[in-house]
């Protein structure tokens, strides 16, 4: 297993969004200097070639120096070999800083999603998340390499080239500055557009990557249901959003492009007309116009660099205007500055006053819990009943601060868990839901995620006690056996002893068990409910029932209906009391979905 440790992400997001990305390039920066100063080298390169060929026409080829002459042409043949090696490091390097910008990015989104709570999750599909994570990122790296070296690229050659030609003869240089300007005030006509319609094809990405991702995840389902057409058809509006975003984003370059086109094709044009002016007047002789012509050879590519990168701005700037969105999400459920790690736990339990409503933008907030006072004693046992949507869930996913209480308070041994450092709280509380998730790797490491640090033997003791060892044995590969996704290679039982085994290598004094047999039928769940009983031994237990047979033996019921407590008692008490509960139970029986 890998022991590194979670980095420490200090940077401060609420800076301006350039400042934010030029952040990633410092630990970097050598590498970055290294693509700048092998472009420069390059640059000075392309500039110093219609200067040699201009001197050669000048003075070596009329003085008959064909000695001369060649030996300039021959230092530049090494002198382009050496720009071919400046583009080797340029290209390979250059990459390399980009992947490793990347790589920071990616790493510090990852830390900081890790860091949101159940609320951002409950708001932002899987797919959006991961487009976000890759497609985005690209784009961001695309940007980190490519920007900046073709910017600088481009600017020493065409303000070197200027400069030159200035030299050589002002009034035709002047004409080439009066165009770049032109083709500037295009450049930035063009960029709100692309800009635009950049940031809509990352949105519908995002959209479609989600739909791809639920398309995925859901196919079993699918097709139980026959409904491929109803899943097709929701990918294809998706789909289609996203073609149509593209093409407008095609559209605005393509404007762009073709103004760029546009200028690069007339200013040869422009050069030819004016110089032969100039020529015709004296004032300027062939090897000039040819000196011209060379420049603005070299002006092409750096011109087309400066096409490159208004693309690559686009797209990267609106990767990087998300991934800077999601960096400045903050998680609301966060450890208070003088938080404790739990020591020693007991396990007791109280609620007093406890309130909470799911955040509903448009809807207003939906209140699950008002004022629930609930008492519970180290090593007891307390199931809670009651029908769908009466808060049971929340009320246990408030316990390890999944969602923070809007009101009111819950300790754990005396101490409220919003004093408690969240890492520590999650720790010590071991929690087994309905739905199992199991990772697409092996049943041993799968079990081991209870405790990475747990040896082979440890996982063992945990499948026994489990009751999942024997079934393990049986299996092609034993505790090396791939589960595939999700679980999907195992029965529904045989997972949720896997998750069981988990707990035992976790081993917390508190236990959660969040209809952990409502997806079993009555045989799998009687044979799994010997393992339960191990499980809570010694620990204090919070059952969500969804059969109430199998909570008979709790040492406390709680029926809570509407977000508030209606019933407690032991199943006798509740059953004598006649209420809500017996009804319940009498109707029902052992089959009751609660």
């Amino acid at each position: 297993m890998n022991d590194r440790e979670l980095p420490v992400n200090n940077k401060d997001y609420s800076q301006p969004i350039i400042k934010i990305f030029l952040s990633y390039f410092r630990p970097h920066w050598k590498l970055f200097a290294l693509d700048l100063s092998c472009a420069l080298i390059a640059s000075c390169i392309d500039l110093a070639f219609p200067l040699a060929a201009r001197y050669g026409m000048y003075h070596l080829l009329p003085d008959r120096a064909y000695e001369a002459f060649f030996m300039i042409m021959a230092v530049f043949v090494a002198a382009f070999l050496l720009k071919a090696g400046m583009h080797f490091i340029i290209t390979y390097w250059g990459h390399m800083f980009g992947v490793r910008v990347e790589a920071d990015l990616r790493e510090d989104l990852f830390v900081h999603i890790q860091s949101l709570d159940f609320e951002f999750f409950d708001r932002n599909r899987t797919g959006q998340l991961l487009s976000r994570m890759t497609g985005d990122l690209f784009e961001i790296t695309e940007l980190s390499h490519h920007g900046p070296e073709d910017l600088f690229i481009a600017s020493v050659t065409i303000i070197g080239a200027i400069i030159i030609m200035f030299t050589i003869q002002w009034k035709l240089a002047l004409l080439i500055l009066i165009l770049i300007p032109i083709f500037l005030f295009i450049v930035l006509l063009c960029r709100r557009r692309m800009l635009y319609t950049s940031r809509q094809v990352k949105v519908k990405l995002a959209e479609i990557n989600g739909e791809i991702e639920s398309g995925l995840s859901g196919i079993r389902t699918s097709k139980a249901f026959a409904n491929e057409q109803e899943d097709y058809n929701k990918f294809a509006i998706a789909n289609e959003r996203f073609k149509t975003s593209k093409c407008e984003n095609y559209k605005a370059f393509g404007q762009f492009a073709s103004s760029l086109e546009f200028f690069m094709s007339i200013m040869p044009v422009a050069i030819m007309a004016f110089g032969g002016w100039l020529i015709m007047r004296d004032q300027m002789n062939y090897a000039d116009m040819i000196t011209f012509y060379l420049y603005i050879s070299t002006f092409i590519n750096p011109i087309r660099k400066l096409g490159n990168f208004m693309e690559t701005f686009m797209n990267g700037w609106a990767g990087l205007t998300r991934f800077v969105g999601i960096m400045r999400t903050e998680p609301q459920v966060v450890d208070a500055e003088d938080a404790q790690p739990l020591e020693e736990v007991q396990g007791q339990i109280d609620m007093e006053g406890v309130s909470f409503a799911y955040t509903a933008s448009e809807e207003g907030d939906r209140d699950v819990l008002q004022g629930i006072d609930l008492h519970v004693k180290a090593g007891e046992t307390v199931a809670i009943v009651g029908p769908s949507g009466g808060g049971k869930t929340t009320l246990c996913q408030l316990i390890p601060r999944f969602y923070d209480v809007d009101g009111g308070s819950i300790r754990i041994d005396g101490t409220d868990v919003r004093q408690i450092c969240r890492q520590s709280l999650r720790k010590n509380i071991g929690i087994v839901q309905q739905d199992v998730f199991l990772f697409a790797d092996t049943i041993a490491e799968n079990i081991r995620y209870g405790d990475p640090a747990a040896t082979m033997e440890e996982v063992r003791e945990a499948a026994k006690r489990a009751e999942i060892y024997e079934d393990i044995l049986e299996m092609p590969d034993g505790f090396d056996t791939y589960v595939g996704e999700r679980g999907v290679r195992l029965s529904g039982g045989q997972k949720q002893r896997v998750s069981i085994a988990r707990i035992f290598l976790k081993n917390p004094p508190i236990l959660i068990l969040d209809e952990a047999t409502s997806a079993l039928d009555t045989v799998t769940e009687s044979r799994i409910q010997g393992a339960f009983d191990k499980l809570a031994e010694g620990r204090t237990t919070i059952i969500i029932a969804h059969r109430l047979s199998t909570i008979r033996n709790a040492d406390r019921i709680i029926l809570i209906d509407d977000g508030q407590i209606r019933e407690e008692g032991s199943h006798e008490e509740l059953m004598r009391l006649g209420g809500q509960y017996a009804e319940l139970y009498r109707f029902g029986k052992s089959d009751v979905t609660m």
